[in-house]
């Protein structure tokens, strides 16, 4: 083996220990039985016992969980049509501004994007007394960002898709809107899956754009943590991370299967059909 493979390899595991090496404590310490997060004093599991008698965890985790589902299926909704948009219609007025649009939640700052929008919502408050701060105007917030990243995603695979299947089912005699759902979705599925799994992750772990569009008696569980976290060490949120870990971790290997198997059962259709 060269010293340039040996380098690389490596490279790549020091990358790897860099990133994952801090997780791993985080979750061999939410079972220590000591306050201080880096004493290893004996096995517990009174972090997690009292965690779910925590109220403003349970609270805040079941916020976090419908704002991330309202955030995933909307900007999943928004993206697809934007995408199918700037793919579909090369040209038409104004494309070159809502692509721009469209892409500026991805390379602008979070805070930058939640103070626009608190200042925008505020004013909009006073003209028409609605929305009040809290769940509606952190979807809207985490939607704006969501859909930029959902817009990506589902573009991408439909640049891969070829147009032939749209144009032999509209010579077949269907109907535009016949040829989207019958055709063009069912190849875009996956892409739809992997734009949704990414922005509930992302709606379910923000804390900028929350932080700047929350009200009173709306506390997501990430900003309940930040604010902890903000006090001192506690055990309590060791045992969050390390349950959000397990809970992301089995949600992405389920996925993954789910979508290799779907990859394989479109590559026996297609190889059937040629």
């Amino acid at each position: 083996m060269s010293r340039y493979k040996i380098f690389g390899r490596a490279w790549m595991l020091a990358s790897y220990a860099f990133l994952y090496i801090p997780i791993f404590v985080l979750i061999i310490f939410s079972f220590n039985d000591s306050r201080r997060s880096m004493h290893w004093q004996g096995f517990t599991l009174q972090w997690y016992h009292e965690l779910a008698n925590d109220a403003e965890i349970i609270s805040g985790f079941g916020l976090s969980l419908r704002i991330a589902l309202m955030t995933a299926c909307s900007s999943v909704l928004l993206g697809m049509f934007a995408a199918f948009a700037l793919n579909r219609y090369r040209r038409f007025k104004g494309r070159l501004l809502f692509n721009g649009m469209i892409n500026a939640p991805l390379v602008m700052p979070e805070v930058v994007i939640g103070l626009s929008l608190l200042l925008m919502l505020v004013s909009v408050q006073r003209v028409f007394g609605f929305p009040r701060p809290g769940l509606w105007t952190m979807w809207i917030g985490h939607t704006l960002l969501g859909i930029a990243y959902a817009t990506v995603i589902i573009q991408s695979r439909l640049q891969e898709m070829s147009k032939s299947y749209e144009e032999a089912a509209m010579d077949l005699g269907c109907r535009p809107h016949q040829v989207f759902f019958l055709v063009t979705l069912p190849n875009i599925k996956q892409a739809l899956a992997s734009a949704w799994l990414l922005t509930f992750t992302l709606s379910l772990d923000d804390v900028v754009l929350s932080e700047f569009l929350t009200g009173p008696g709306y506390s997501t569980m990430p900003i309940i943590i930040f604010s902890r976290a903000r006090l001192g060490l506690d055990p309590r949120v060791n045992a969050i991370a390390t349950l959000t870990i397990l809970v992301v971790s089995i949600g992405v290997i389920l996925s993954s299967l789910y979508l290799a198997r779907l990859e394989r059962l479109r590559s026996r259709q297609t190889a059937m059909a040629s």
